[in-house]
């Protein structure tokens, strides 16, 4: 029997795709546990969750993304987990493909595969920020970690909006720990008009700031 992986979502109100999402990650041929982390939406995200089967934590005061990982991996069951945004879709396949990288080199810790831009068929105005071809990058919905990982680095900073990437890449590197990469597409990333890394990008360049002048500090 394959181990358990654990499916983190953060929420907020996503019920325009976050039933996609879901169905994406369901019709996996692993076995998973969805948890959901919501951030007191006010449309029917939560509704939409319980009835696919999810397990879902509604935050009791608003907290954000960051935080909303950070909840998620501490009630994770699974061996290895992988965070995906409310809007985007794991790719058929994706789970078993980045799993049985684990199997083979039993001393990876992190496998990433990579993404692939689709322009949300609501909003095609956006076209113009969606890139044209797949690419790497620690985002959600392309990494699998073993749990095992966050007991030796940390959780995610909660102190940063949009940075937390370029803080975990850090710590990874100061801890030894390396990323395997795969030549394989896992997440079909979905740009439209209230795209996450769209909407909070002045706070990216923000943090991106604060974590450089934390390091020439040191």
């Amino acid at each position: 029997m394959q181990d358990l992986i654990s499916i983190i979502i953060p929420s907020y109100n996503g019920e325009k795709y976050i039933a996609e999402t879901i169905k994406s990650i369901l019709e996996q041929d692993v076995p998973v546990e969805i948890i959901v982390v919501d951030d007191i939406s006010t449309d029917k995200t939560i509704e939409i969750a319980r009835s696919m089967g999810c397990k879902v934590i509604v935050n009791k005061e608003h907290k954000g993304q960051v935080a909303g990982k950070n909840t998620g991996i501490r009630e994770a069951h699974g061996e290895y987990w992988l965070t995906i945004d409310q809007d985007d879709m794991l790719t058929k396949g994706a789970l078993k493909r980045l799993w049985e990288e684990f199997q083979k080199d039993k001393n990876a810790k992190i496998v990433m595969a990579k993404l692939k831009d689709f322009c949300s068929a609501d909003t095609p105005e956006q076209k113009r920020f969606c890139k044209p071809e797949p690419f790497y990058g620690i985002l959600t919905g392309s990494t699998m970690f073993k749990k095992e990982v966050f007991d030796v680095i940390g959780d995610f900073r909660e102190d940063i909006i949009t940075g937390d990437v370029i803080d975990l890449t850090n710590r990874l590197n100061k801890a030894g720990i390396e990323i395997k990469k795969i030549d394989f597409i896992s997440c079909d990333r979905r740009i439209h008009s209230a795209n996450y890394g769209r909407t909070n990008q002045k706070d990216e360049y923000k943090d991106y700031a604060k974590i450089l002048r934390e390091r020439l500090r040191k």
